[in-house]
This record gives C-alpha cells, sequence and structure tokens, in this order.
C-alpha cells in the first residue's frame, strides 16, 4: 500500500494476495474498493459487511447481531456519510465503534459518527488516549466485547502500534474470523518501519497470539486489501521473520 503523502506515518505490508481468497458459500470474496458496494458475509449469527474507504483503501466493517439487530462498527476510517449509510442497511442503529489502532487513518470519520449515533468506543488500552475522541472501554489481552447475541475475544497485538487490537469471532456453526487491522495482511505483518514501531514484538505477538491460537480454517479481515485464512499465511511465517517485515 503506498502512502498518499509524504507525511503518511504508515504503510501496511501486503505484498502478495495470489491464492490466498476464495469466495465462500454466499459468494462472499472480501475484495472491495473506495467508493464501490460493500462485500457482504451472511453467518447464521452474523451479518459481516466489508467496505472500503479513502485512496488508502481502509476497511470499514459493520457486524450486525442477526438475534437482535444490534451493530458493531469495527475503524471508521473515513467518509462516515457512507458508513451512516451502510449502518442504515444493515439493522437498528449503531451501538458499539471499536478501534484497532491509533494511527490517523483508521480514525477520520470516528468523530462524526459517534456524535450521529452516541456509540459507545472502545479501542486498545495503550491506544486509547491518541484517538479523537473519549474512549468509553479501554480493553487488553483476553478481554470481551459484546454486542446483542455476539461476543468478539480481544487480541493485543503490540509491535505497530503499543495498543493495536484484533477481535475474533468464533462461529458455533462454522470457523473463526479474525479483524486484524494493520497488524496482520497477506502476505505479513503490519508495517514497522516507524518511530516507536516493533517488528520482533509484532512477529512474536502475531505468532503467539494469532497463529498459535486459531486455526488454519480461521478467515482473517484486514485493515486495508483483501482477506486470507491463516492457513494460507501459516507457511509463511518463518520467512517473513528471517525477511525483518
Amino acid at each position: 500500500m503506498t502512502p498518499e503523502t509524504p507525511e503518511t506515518p504508515e504503510t501496511p505490508h501486503a505484498p502478495h494476495t495470489t491464492g490466498t481468497r476464495q469466495a465462500d458459500g454466499g459468494g462472499y470474496t472480501g475484495h472491495v474498493e473506495p467508493g464501490g458496494a460493500p462485500d457482504v458475509r451472511e453467518l447464521p449469527a452474523l451479518t459481516i459487511r466489508k467496505m472500503a474507504v479513502s485512496a488508502m483503501h481502509n476497511n470499514v466493517y459493520l457486524l450486525s447481531c442477526v438475534a437482535s439487530g444490534e451493530q458493531l462498527l469495527i475503524d471508521a476510517a473515513d467518509e462516515a456519510d457512507r458508513i451512516l449509510e451502510l449502518m442504515a442497511v444493515g439493522g437498528t442503529g449503531l451501538g458499539t465503534v471499536v478501534t484497532t489502532h491509533e494511527h490517523w487513518d483508521h480514525v477520520r470519520a470516528l468523530a462524526q459518527v459517534v456524535a450521529t449515533t452516541g456509540a459507545t468506543t472502545v479501542a486498545g488500552t495503550d491506544d486509547a488516549e491518541a484517538l479523537p475522541v473519549p474512549v468509553d472501554v479501554r480493553v487488553g489481552q483476553g478481554d470481551t466485547v459484546t454486542f446483542g447475541a455476539i461476543t468478539l475475544e480481544v487480541v493485543h497485538l503490540r509491535g505497530h502500534t503499543p495498543g493495536g487490537i484484533a477481535l475474533a469471532y468464533t462461529d458455533p456453526h462454522g470457523h473463526c474470523h479474525l479483524f486484524t487491522g494493520d497488524s496482520l495482511f497477506p502476505g505479513g505483518v503490519g508495517n514497522t518501519k516507524n518511530e516507536g514501531q516493533h517488528f520482533d514484538t509484532l512477529i512474536d505477538d502475531v505468532t503467539q497470539r494469532v497463529f498459535g491460537v486459531y486455526d488454519d480454517d480461521t478467515w482473517f479481515y484486514p485493515g486495508h486489501g483483501d482477506d486470507s485464512t491463516l492457513g494460507a499465511e501459516r507457511p509463511h511465517l518463518d520467512e517473513w521473520r528471517r525477511r525483518g517485515w
């Protein structure tokens, strides 16, 4: 992912996608384009809507509980009007906004979305102070976030930012779904080239807390670009460690 301006503080790594993405039984692929239609994945208890915003191809995820209609948004990255339109299609209002990490390109619409919806804000403890809105609930490794009948497990992934988090939904009728922010992409972990970032910490956390916990059929949804599965990426872990990114 190439930054649009020289001052962009991050460059997420997504070195390859070939062979990592496939349609599920409902036709979901996870490939979306800025300005384009969202991709929708319907699980028995949860509907996932993925939308790309801005020239940086940020992914926004709207999760809707089938039983209650309650909704949770992951990363109000940009284009608040489109996010609010997506929310209106999904269900009944917006109860929670989770921010996966503090970087500016993932929070550009956060203030407007929260002001419009009154949603509860959630973020990793060590990133919370850097966000443009007060954080109502600060979370860390092993915590959970619940909306309606849905519970998401919090995975603290340090290195891209101090308080970066992923969210895991274990479908009782299928496999795990993992929302990784900018900590894990098809082809590598997130950027660690800037001051305050640490590759060794990030690769250790991703190895131990993601690949060491979740099965190969876990489908993960990154902060930019296409999705992948842990099974497609696991054979490359040693390669990533050797190359240092």
